[in-house]
């Protein structure tokens, strides 16, 4: 039989879906599965978008332009203006969901082996992307007790080498919910100017931002470096439109944007019913994302302070997106949450975590951590921190 390729080989399984199944046998015994392994918000999508799908009227659902349509794109580049953030029409390249947009960033300016930086921990298709691009991923470590805030200049630095051509962060982070500093972005930003390197910022939770003292600083506005700068945005979280598959790469690199337009026509167009929801979805009242943000910060206060009264658990207050890493006080994460969805009950439910373990790439780091999405509402978080509570007391409890 003929064999699967290296680089299918290669490719890193998501520690986000990898325990699908096992959720799957919970839920056919009866279980009801508390989902806080996965960023799927539980926010209605506005109405714009969804009363823009009822009434689309169109003969055929013909291909569209690959960069997407510019009525669109003009109203995205509308939208970032009115965020402070300076780019053009012909900045804006639509893309089949943000993943897509960051496959495009990476096949456009990596060629095999050479090198990324990216701080961890990372999301996880970080590592699939940069494998699908025959990239070498360079992890800098973050860690929990500081709250996940950027490592050191001094790091990056230190991972520096020839082969390394850029830096990738996602601001607002996922997975740890760290909100990189305007004082930080612009460190990075120096540091790739000295060395020539490209900067990819995934910003798809920038809205997502809970205390009035901290601001989101986007990459695209720092000075000097325009050529160096790639944003990737979507629309997922923002308008809880994730099955929507819409986001956009951003750059104002002429020849970056050239030479993704190769990848985006080989693709032919991105979705057109999705871009005509979305087109309309920018006209969203703020008065939607101010009850957003007020639901997400009451969720993440009732998260944090249900996980701060389980003995034995570390977690920090995650200033942005819905997700934090939280340290249990068990040795394998992996085993524990195969656990709860194979074995475990309490009172006929049980909940799904994401092993944080995946998120890294130092291989034995985060092997006793969690990300936890705080996408339920504030009933079903109490409940599901109940429940991981009495879990976490049983498991340790075997002999």
């Amino acid at each position: 039989m003929p064999s699967i390729s290296i680089r299918g080989k290669k490719m890193p399984e998501s520690p986000i879906r990898k325990l699908a199944p096992f959720a799957d046998l919970a839920k056919s015994k009866g279980r009801k599965v508390y989902h806080l392994n996965i960023g799927q918000p539980d926010i209605k999508s506005p109405e714009l978008a969804i009363e823009a799908i009822k009434n689309i009227q169109l003969d055929i659902i013909e291909y569209g332009p690959s960069a997407g349509y510019e009525s669109y794109r003009k109203k995205l580049a509308k939208f970032y203006q009115n965020q402070n953030v300076s780019v053009a029409t012909e900045d804006i390249m639509i893309t089949t969901g943000g993943s897509e947009a960051l496959l495009f960033a990476l096949g456009s300016i990596m060629d095999p082996e050479d090198e990324i930086i990216i701080p961890e921990p990372f999301y996880a298709n970080y590592s699939a992307f940069s494998a699908e691009s025959s990239a070498r991923v360079v992890p800098v470590i973050s860690n929990i007790e500081s709250g996940f805030t950027l490592p050191t200049i001094e790091e990056f630095e230190k991972a520096i080498t020839s082969k390394t051509k850029a830096i990738l962060i996602c601001n607002p982070n996922n997975p740890t919910g760290y909100l990189y500093s305007e004082s930080e972005i612009n460190q990075l930003g120096a540091l790739v100017k000295k060395y020539d390197l490209f900067l990819i910022a995934d910003e798809v939770y920038r809205e997502f931002i809970y205390d009035e003292k901290d601001q989101h600083f986007s990459v695209m506005n720092l000075k000097g470096i325009e050529q160096n700068v790639i944003m990737i945005d979507s629309v997922s979280k923002r308008y809880s439109m994730c099955g929507a598959r819409i986001g956009c790469l951003v750059t104002k690199n002429k020849e970056v944007i050239a030479a993704s337009m190769k990848f985006a026509q080989a693709r032919l167009c991105p979705p057109t019913i999705e871009q005509i929801a979305c087109e309309a979805a920018i006209d969203t009242p703020k008065s939607y994302f101010d009850e957003v943000i007020v639901e997400y910060k009451e969720r993440r206060d009732i998260l944090i302070n249900e996980l701060n009264k389980i003995d034995g658990v570390l977690v920090k207050s995650p200033k942005a997106a819905f997700y934090c890493i939280a340290q249990l006080p068990i040795d394998n994460a992996d085993d524990f949450a195969q656990w709860l969805l194979e074995t475990y009950e309490f009172n006929g439910e049980t909940v799904m975590v994401a092993p944080a373990a995946g998120f890294y790439s130092t291989p034995g780091v985060g092997l006793n951590q969690v990300r936890i999405a705080y996408v339920l509402s504030k009933e079903e978080l109490i409940k599901a921190v109940h429940i991981l509570k009495e879990a976490i007391k049983e498991y340790n409890q075997r002999s």
